[in-house]
């Protein structure tokens, strides 16, 4: 397989499995060929490769900024706007996995947590109701944290060895 081929393939596969960190197609493949550029990237050199709209390109753009993946770069002597992301795979699957609990989690925790504190009217399917979201929110709480708490991990010796445990 040549360059090019390995890189579309890269970039189309990327932003197929944008789905699963919760980001659409576009904005999946905009940071893949950022991830694999040798040099930060301006928005026409991106819309060009990725062959997208202007407004496509800067909204996404602006969401990655907004994810914490993407960064805006300023290089002497050009007035263009240049874009860079994350490198390091373990810095990156931190911050995806940060603001996925931020937008996602945390609000559904919350949601469970008050809905599981609502008044005992002393009907069975009040307690059931009572019951089953305390249990998700006592889950969903508890899997919060160890996420965090692997992700805010730092890549010591022995976390090192636990993941090659796991591979």
């Amino acid at each position: 397989m040549e360059y090019q081929e390995a890189k579309d393939k890269f970039i189309s596969t990327w932003g197929s499995l944008g789905t699963l960190w919760g980001i659409n197609k576009a904005m999946a493949q905009i940071q893949s060929l950022l991830f694999i550029s040798i040099k930060p990237l301006s928005m026409e050199e991106i819309m060009a490769e990725l062959k997208i709209s202007r407004g496509n390109t800067s909204m996404n753009l602006r969401q990655l900024m907004d994810w914490g993946i993407v960064t805006k770069e300023l290089i002497p002597g050009e007035r263009k706007e240049y874009f860079s992301t994350e490198k390091d795979v373990q810095e990156l699957a931190r911050h995806i996995a940060k603001e996925r609990s931020r937008r996602e989690i945390k609000p559904v925790i919350k949601v469970l947590k008050d809905v599981s504190s609502i008044k005992d009217d002393g009907t069975e399917k009040t307690r059931e109701l009572i019951k089953q979201t305390k249990a998700l929110h006592d889950l969903a709480e508890t899997a919060d944290a160890m996420m965090n708490k692997i992700v805010n991990q730092e890549q010591t010796w022995i976390t090192k060895s636990l993941l090659k445990l796991i591979k």
